[in-house]
């Protein structure tokens, strides 16, 4: 089963379009954790426990775990692992924000891929289609690529003119146009309204991923107003520290769940 087929089926499945971003900071989990040598894994597993039933997705963001050395890294893997295992029917993304070329690019598809067994990465164009190949080619794969971030300094870079309009829309049309042949592209577009109206209308009913919405604050309503297909899908809203540090007690994965919850059903209200 391909990476959008799967996301389709979860959508479907919890009624749901969050992403639980377990984007997780050995300094903010709960104390209790820490007499635990696996303690950032136990706090993941709590969390996808109690919220696998109401979200489409989870996307680790690889920095967060890279941070703690080889220890880290170990975690990683057995959050992929229990993940694939355990929750087979939710995918997860592994945000890495990989590309290269040659063999450097063959070496990221075998740690996220073959290693971590990722159904999807986050990539960014800025060396062509043709250093992306290596990831592109799995066709089972999900690949979101950069597009138009909602960091304050993301305008310096992606809002420069090119052929008379803006980067990110040069990205767009060219995704969309040229290198999803295989159905597997998809882009990461912030919530930042104005932009991603802009992005939809490029690229079609191809999947978004949106960060942004929680604790960077970003406009849900015009974020599902501008982003969402005819079908009311095509998005996936991306979620972290809101969900996920909603409680700091021995209680926090059931308080993850709460604001999960909270965000899907506010979410299906526009929907």
């Amino acid at each position: 089963m391909n990476f959008q087929t799967k996301l389709v089926q979860a959508i479907d499945k919890t009624n749901s379009l969050v992403c639980v971003g377990l984007d997780t900071d050995v300094t903010k989990i709960p104390k209790h954790l820490y007499t635990s040598d696996t303690a950032m894994f136990d706090f993941n597993k709590g969390i996808i426990d109690a919220t696998a039933q109401v979200v489409c997705s989870y996307k680790i963001n690889s920095a967060f775990y890279e941070a703690s050395g080889a220890d880290g890294i170990r975690q990683l893997k057995m959050t992929c692992d229990y993940l694939r295992v355990t929750y087979s029917s939710t995918p997860f993304i592994v945000d890495a924000k990989r590309a290269d070329i040659g063999n450097t690019n063959a070496g990221y598809v075998a740690y996220l891929f073959n290693y971590l067994k990722a159904d999807a990465v986050t990539l960014h164009p800025y060396l062509g289609k043709e250093a992306l190949e290596p990831f592109l080619s799995h066709e089972d794969k999900g690949n979101f690529i950069l597009c138009r971030t909602s960091n304050p300094g993301a305008g310096e870079i992606q809002d420069v003119l090119v052929e008379g309009e803006p980067l990110y829309a040069y990205i767009a049309k060219k995704v969309a146009s040229e290198w999803n042949n295989k159905g597997n592209c998809m882009l990461v577009v912030g919530a930042s309204a104005k932009e991603l109206g802009k992005v939809r209308a490029l690229v079609g009913d191809m999947f978004l991923l949106v960060p942004g919405i929680g604790a960077q604050a970003g406009d849900l309503q015009g974020t599902l107003e501008q982003g969402l297909t005819k079908e009311k899908s095509g998005l996936i809203i991306h979620s972290a520290r809101s969900i996920i540090y909603a409680d700091g007690s021995e209680h926090f994965a059931e308080k993850a769940k709460e604001e999960a919850i909270k965000l899907r059903d506010a979410i299906n209200e526009y929907r």
